[in-house]
């Protein structure tokens, strides 16, 4: 091994599953939208790392826990390039960037306190708009008030 490397030592992940390319600005939101902190396994959590393409970003390790592409996906509300490795036996076995879906059903609030989803019992949907370079907030558009959110600033249902 050369000395005039340096690397970050984290623990290796047996089985699970490892978000990277999270920007730091997300990676909170990212923990809070998929549920890590009432999960009963390992989560490791990177924040503000170096990163080439990002400048600083976030990275999520969970171990013995496998997410649902759909699930998945909706992470790319608030980080576009985010890549999802699956690993198994200590190797990356599948390696996926989430992509975004057209609409979301029932999973951000609107921020519209005039919203006739604020108001009565139903469910809210946002049409998304995904940033022209990859990189840049995405923006979610309110089906019923037309209200626009930014993805970094959604409240997740």
């Amino acid at each position: 091994m050369s000395n005039d490397k340096k690397e970050l030592a984290v623990a290796a992940l047996r089985n699970g599953t490892v978000i990277d390319h999270i920007p730091s600005a997300a990676l909170f939101n990212a923990v809070r939208f998929l549920g890590l902190e009432n999960l009963d396994k390992s989560v490791t959590i990177g924040y503000n790392l170096a990163s080439r393409k990002l400048g600083r970003k976030g990275i999520i390790k969970v171990a013995d826990t496998f997410f649902d592409d759909a699930v998945l996906n909706r992470i790319a509300i608030i980080a576009p390039k985010a890549v999802v490795n699956i690993i198994r036996d200590f190797e990356v076995v599948e390696k996926k960037e989430v992509s975004l879906p057209e609409t979301l059903v029932d999973i951000v609030r609107c921020n519209n306190p005039k919203c006739i989803t604020n108001n009565e019992p139903m469910s809210t949907r946002f049409d998304v708009e995904a940033p022209a370079d990859g990189i840049a907030d995405v923006h979610l558009h309110c089906h019923y008030c037309n209200h626009t959110v930014n993805g970094l600033e959604a409240r997740f249902k």
